[in-house]
């Protein structure tokens, strides 16, 4: 089925497909020269081998090779970052491809020897530039080091980050003039200063980003690569289509859920689109679903790959330095958003399905049993890898020094055994989405052929989240195992079939997958590695400016201190960033920028933000940019495929992205919906985690339902509104409490005393503080949240890091205690100024309802709903 009178876009050929993947990803550069094609791959071969040199935990070799350190490994990440991206990466869109120009030669010595001497001189630049005395030599480097860097950042990810990346090269540098506002002037550095800060330091582009991608993220595309390289795509897709394939409108929920299972192995939303998109697209289209639908639904579902545990990305390890929190802990936090908002993704598929009464390819079978089915499938799972734990617990207490070697065995042999089962079946081929006849597989068919490719990603969760490893031990663990895999299970399956003269063969076919997996890995970091350092800049000149701490008052200033008008401003940040920059450097600059301002100005409204919560909001925001018009670089890449119009794509996606862009506005205002404060440790925690999971994805359907203009039959405008409101109630009940029942009682300032003496321990008090802003000498205001510890008034007013002034019924403050969390609180405040800093209030909070009582006239709105529906209710609404 074609779409009528809807403009058609070119539909591209395999070839130029993985063009358009390979020129933003890995670049396009292909040299007819043998010497220069076998100089850019062995580049990117050595550059994944040093990764995994470095990465592994056992320093063995310490005794024959000095061990690196992060400002040594950094630099030499940089330099094949910046190498191959002059040499994979055409200038401009007509350079030559088939041949690398000599100015792209000298690019590539002058910007990756700038990078390696950083590495080369490294004890040197210790006793000199790191010490504040960079010498004339060093500083010439360092600045020919910085236009190299942001000339391969132009072309590894296009002009954005080189603009953004210039603008505040300028700002730092100058400080004033009429384009800077005089909220955030300053003197401006010198340049030998900025030179220093930006590229001998190690804190500018050597710095915390950079870290992140060379000690965390390279291994985790490595692990993608060699997953995706060994077959695992394609059999996640399989397994998808014969799960999902024979429901109504079924290649497109195979769609969100391969594209969520390929997330795991692909970090990039293009490749995702590409990759799932050939093959779902055209089914799409068959079953009913215009161009634009059939790619949007790939876009959106290739998208949310990035926010799916996990593996979620570079920003993820980035939050983990930035917060100072662990990775299980963001795994934690993003695990229900994300999961909630794939299946609101299939329910909005499914609505379009019956909107359309699409027909199901095949024998048609029921959505509610396939529901059904996943959950048990989920709950078994679940059971056994909880009886995992517990064993291996029980033989870590019987014979903790023989653990490893019989979990190793044990592991040896279990994959040997599915490779076995996945022998018995042919190897799953890849299908033509545009044959006349399509024949879906069975679950029965696919999934034993490829369970051997689950024991990697089940490695890397259990040293994560069991073991508790860092993300870089838990991927070099993952990925070594998945270095055996893809080496081995070409010659184990010719054994297991009786061919075993194809043995050498076989194994030759396996070590090419193994080097072709590695070269793709390292073609696959260089925009990483440039992003990240380039991104350096940004975060430098945050922390050498009053820009980092001067914004918050512009932002202030602009959105009138509405902290609803404050955090869509941030929004519209982040997506018009997103438009020319990668997630991973969005998220950079508008987590450096406006992370802190979140927090800071809920404060002042009284909300107190979790800081994990204010990171992950510009994260969801950042992914965004990949769908919206004008740039939406995963939608014109799902148009290439669709043959659809690009700009309506994006539209169309955006739309279907609704629930993403609604999720981190209700998170904000409702922190338990990322399991904040919820303790997964105990019964009561996991029960309470369970309830949020249940609640959170009925109030997404729901919202699916509003927006999309269906529920059991077409909508009404005013059940939207009322559908809308129920989502909202079950989503954020405490909004509705706070309106019926203040959450805190307001105390005068001068029984401060009396009301920490009065409170029980683990109560929280919130103190209202005014005074001067050091930075502009302006009236500032915050809440500072006490948490009240210890058993007398005076081990409580101590753990409270408060000096108290009172005079009558005023309550002065002098400096906090060094060191205390009120301290870093009120950092701002200048506690020597002729206006003193000041209690303006005390909140004690109240005992009040549960919020869940309005879940009650939520229910009865909805059974309303369901009622008026049911009467024009022409088809299961499952």
């Amino acid at each position: 089925m074609t779409d009528q009178g809807a403009p058609q876009g070119r539909q591209f050929t395999d070839e130029e497909l993985q063009d358009l993947v390979a020129s933003t990803d890995s670049g396009a550069r292909e040299p007819s020269s043998r010497p220069v094609a076998l100089l850019i791959t062995g580049l990117a071969l050595v550059w994944s081998l040093f990764q995994l040199w470095i990465a592994q935990p056992q320093l063995w070799f310490a005794e024959y090779l000095p061990v690196l350190n992060s400002s040594q490994t950094r630099p030499l990440h940089l330099t094949f970052a910046i190498l191959l991206a002059f040499l994979a990466y055409p200038a401009f869109k007509k350079s030559p491809r088939d041949r690398v120009p000599y100015a792209d030669w000298a690019l590539a010595a002058i910007g990756g020897g700038a990078a390696f001497y950083v590495f080369a001189f490294s004890e040197q630049l210790a006793l000199t530039a790191r010490s504040g005395l960079p010498t004339e030599a060093q500083v010439i480097i360092g600045a020919i080091g910085i236009v190299a860097l942001l000339e391969a950042s132009r072309r590894a990810l296009g002009p954005a980050l080189t603009i953004v990346g210039s603008l505040f090269l300028l700002y730092a540098y100058l400080g004033q003039g009429w384009l800077i506002p005089e909220l955030i002037e300053h003197e401006g550095l010198s340049f030998t200063g900025l030179i220093n800060a930006q590229w001998l330091d190690t804190a500018g582009v050597f710095g915390i980003p950079l870290g992140v991608s060379t000690a965390f993220v390279f291994l985790f595309v490595l692990f993608g690569s060699l997953l995706d390289k060994a077959g695992a795509g394609n059999y996640f897709i399989k397994l998808a289509f014969a799960g999902l394939g024979h429901l109504r409108g079924g290649p497109a929920k195979a769609a969100v859920v391969g594209s969520a299972m390929t997330g795991l192995i692909s970090g990039s939303s293009i490749a995702n689109v590409v990759t799932t998109g050939t093959f779902t697209i055209p089914l799409m289209k068959r079953v009913g679903f215009t161009s634009e639908q059939a790619g949007s639904v790939e876009v959106a579902s290739s998208v949310n790959g990035q926010i799916m545990p996990p593996v979620m990305g570079a920003a993820a390890f980035l939050m983990v330095e930035f917060i100072g929190i662990s990775y299980v802990e963001v795994i934690k936090h993003a695990f229900i958003p994300a999961v909630i908002s794939y299946i609101a993704l299939v329910y909005i598929v499914h609505l379009e399905a019956l909107k359309k009464d699409m027909p199901a390819l095949g024998q048609a079978k029921s959505f509610g049993g396939m529901i059904l089915k996943f959950f048990i499938g989920f709950a078994i799972a679940g059971a056994a890898f909880t009886a995992l734990i517990y064993g291996v617990g029980a033989l870590k207490s019987a014979a903790p020094g023989m653990t490893g070697p019989i979990m190793m065995a044990a592991l040896l042999a279990i994959y040997v055994f599915l490779v076995s089962v996945a022998a018995k079946r042919p190897d799953l081929e890849q299908d033509d989405p545009n044959a006349e006849e399509i024949k879906l597989p069975t679950v029965g068919e696919v999934y034993a052929t490829g369970l051997h490719y689950v024991l990697p990603i089940v490695v890397l969760v259990w040293f994560l989240m069991v073991e508790r490893q860092s993300p870089a031990k838990s991927a070099f663990y993952a990925t070594s195992l998945m270095l055996f895999i893809i080496i081995t299970q070409r010659p184990l399956k010719a054994m297991f079939r009786g061919q075993g003269g194809k043995l050498a063969e076989e194994f030759a076919g396996g070590f090419r997958d193994l080097v072709d997996g590695l070269i793709a890995g390292a073609r696959n970091m260089i925009g990483i590695g440039v992003a990240t350092a380039a991104a350096g800049i940004i975060v430098a000149t945050v922390t050498k400016t009053p820009i980092g701490t001067e914004l918050a008052g512009l932002v202030e200033q602009l959105s009138g201190g509405i902290l609803i008008l404050m955090l869509v401003l941030v929004g519209v940040f982040s997506l018009i960033l997103g438009m020319g920059l990668p997630t991973t450097a969005n998220y950079i600059v508008v987590s450096s920028l406006m992370a802190s301002v979140v927090v800071s100005l809920g404060a002042q409204e009284g909300l107190i933000v979790p800081l994990i919560a204010a990171h992950l909001f510009v994260f969801y925001f950042g992914i965004m940019a990949d769908v919206t018009p004008p740039v939406g670089l995963a939608s014109f890449a799902a148009a290439a495929v669709s043959g659809g119009d690009p700009i309506k794509t994006g539209f169309t996606a955006f739309f279907y992205s609704l629930r993403t862009v609604a999720l981190p506005f209700l998170f904000i205002f409702n922190p338990t919906l990322i399991l904040y404060g919820v303790d997964l440790g105990t019964t009561a925690g996991i029960l309470q985690a369970a309830f949020v999971f249940v609640t959170a994805t009925i109030a997404m359907l729901l919202f699916a339902a509003a927006t999309q203009g269906y529920f059991l039959a077409k909508s009404r405008i005013h059940e939207s509104a009322a559908l809308l409101l129920v989502a909202f109630t079950l989503f954020v009940p405490n909004v509705w409490l706070d309106l019926v029942q203040p959450r805190f009682a307001a105390i005068p300032p001068a029984q401060l005393e009396q009301a920490l003496e009065a409170a029980d321990e683990g109560d929280r008090l919130r103190l209202k503080i005014q005074g001067p802003d050091f930075n502009t000498g302006g009236t500032a205001e915050t809440t500072l949240v006490l948490d009240v510890s210890g058993a007398t008034i005076e081990e409580r007013m101590q753990a409270s890091g408060l000096m108290l002034v009172p005079e009558g019924d005023v309550v002065k403050l002098d400096e906090p205690m060094f060191g205390t969390k009120t301290a870093e609180t009120l950092a701002d405040f200048d506690f020597y100024a002729d206006e003193p800093v000041q209690i303006a209030e005390i909140l004690s909070p109240q005992k009040r309802m549960p919020a869940e009582v309005f879940y009650i006239p939520a229910a009865l709105l909805l059974g309303g709903v369901v009622m008026l529906q049911r009467r024009r209710q022409t088809k299961p609404a499952f």
